[in-house]
């Protein structure tokens, strides 16, 4: 038997979330109902106050309460919900956890979901699922169930709506976990423009003993890549698709924030870096692309996703801005440079083939480099089998030089 956290305004969604324990312990498990609600006493029992998530908060719930100031109470509630939360998960008392809310239930919910970790079991219902949900998911893997009508009462609709969510987080628990062996892990960034030069160069690192885990370098891939190096957990990162700085210089829709590349510098974890797909800009269909960029070179990747090309001024900037990024580095890291291109379209022939831009991106991120950092320029595009060989044996390489060669060959 498992124990599910309920986690919600029980004062103006008691009923909903009560409907939702009932079924759980139907299923055979216990629940643990935590109340972050602030306007009228709880409609059913709890196990863990709004007066204790108020304080974990260093909130007063009283003064709170007495000032009636909705946005002020749903950011206490905010802060102390993840507290409360990620003591229970450490204490082993909660096994899963799921809520119901529309947008204020829904902040608070899924900002305690975020500090949880990845694989521990956790569902939101919510009536903000058909919009943007990214702040709400953030690098975590937090399952949004849309609610489809408000989380207002029982009704024809939400019942049957609340009772799958029920029976999703209940499965979630009871589905027991696939056992792996435990090899050093090495992360790397793919896009569908370099997928060939990770799929060649993760053969080599697992035949080596490593578990290759491999993030989509579509902005949320890479913070939560990022994420996962912040850890510990990583033994070594093979950064070849660093394209997500492109989207954050140019204004793309990829971005993954100003920290993309810090992680491993930072925390010292042996690094190999290319520049893939750094010739593109990532926009949905072609009337989603800003007017300011009228003229500019287009690729239709597909109807959803339309690519700009990089231009030489921009491509200068970003090989400077990678520059910065590494000579943080206080571990060992190497710079691969493909000089026949970093993409499927920008290799010699393709549709985003500009020798002029790629000169000025390498151009940048050499002048701008620590003078200790090596830098290895091979005569091939970034897909072709010996980029990706001489990427995997360079990681491999700095993970001897980090690690020690023991440590670094854990397969013979």
């Amino acid at each position: 038997m498992s124990t599910i956290a309920i986690l919600g305004t029980m004062d103006t969604k008691g009923e909903e979330h009560g409907f939702v324990a009932d079924l759980i312990r139907q299923r055979g498990h216990s629940v643990h109902v935590i109340d972050v609600g602030t306007l009228r006493e709880p409609q059913i029992k709890v196990d863990t106050s709004r007066r204790e998530v108020a304080a974990a908060a260093g909130a007063d719930l009283a003064a709170l309460v007495k000032k009636r100031d909705r946005g002020e109470a749903v950011a206490a509630m905010t802060r102390g919900a993840p507290i409360i939360l990620a003591k229970l998960v450490a204490e082993k008392r909660i096994d899963g956890v799921i809520s119901l809310g529309g947008g204020g239930g829904t902040a608070i919910a899924t900002a305690a979901m975020r500090a949880l970790p990845v694989g521990f079991p956790k569902l939101m219902v919510s009536t903000m699922a058909s919009g943007n949900i990214a702040p709400y998911v953030g690098v975590k893997d937090i399952v949004i169930f849309p609610s489809v009508v408000d989380v207002a009462g029982l009704n024809r609709i939400s019942r049957p709506l609340f009772a799958r969510a029920a029976g999703a987080i209940c499965g979630m628990v009871e589905m027991p976990l696939p056992v792996t062996a435990d090899k050093p892990i090495i992360v790397a960034s793919q896009f569908g423009n370099t997928t060939a030069c990770i799929e060649q160069a993760r053969i080599i690192l697992e035949a080596a003993g490593y578990e290759v885990i491999v993030f989509a370098a579509t902005g949320a891939g890479g913070r939560t890549m990022e994420s996962l190096i912040e850890t510990g957990l990583v033994a070594g990162v093979l950064d070849v698709t660093t394209t997500e700085w492109a989207d954050e210089l140019v204004g793309g829709v990829l971005s993954a924030g100003p920290t993309r590349l810090e992680a491993a510098a930072r925390l010292g974890v042996p690094a190999v870096v290319s520049t893939g797909c750094l010739d593109m800009v990532n926009f949905g269909s072609p009337e989603t692309v800003p007017a300011k960029f009228s003229g500019r070179k287009f690729y239709s990747h597909n109807p959803q996703v339309t690519l700009m090309r990089t231009t030489v001024e921009e491509c200068a900037k970003l090989g400077a801005i990678l520059a910065e990024k590494l000579n943080r580095s206080i571990g060992p890291v190497t710079v691969l440079l493909p000089l026949r291109g970093g993409s499927v379209i920008s290799a010699p022939g393709g549709p985003f083939a500009d020798a002029d831009a790629d000169h000025a991106l390498y151009a940048g991120l050499k002048a701008a480099l620590r003078p200790d950092i090596p830098v290895v320029e091979l005569d091939c595009a970034i897909n072709d089998a010996a980029f990706a060989t001489a990427c995997a044996r360079a990681l491999l390489q700095q993970l001897r030089v980090g690690m020690g060669a023991e440590q670094a060959n854990p397969a013979g």
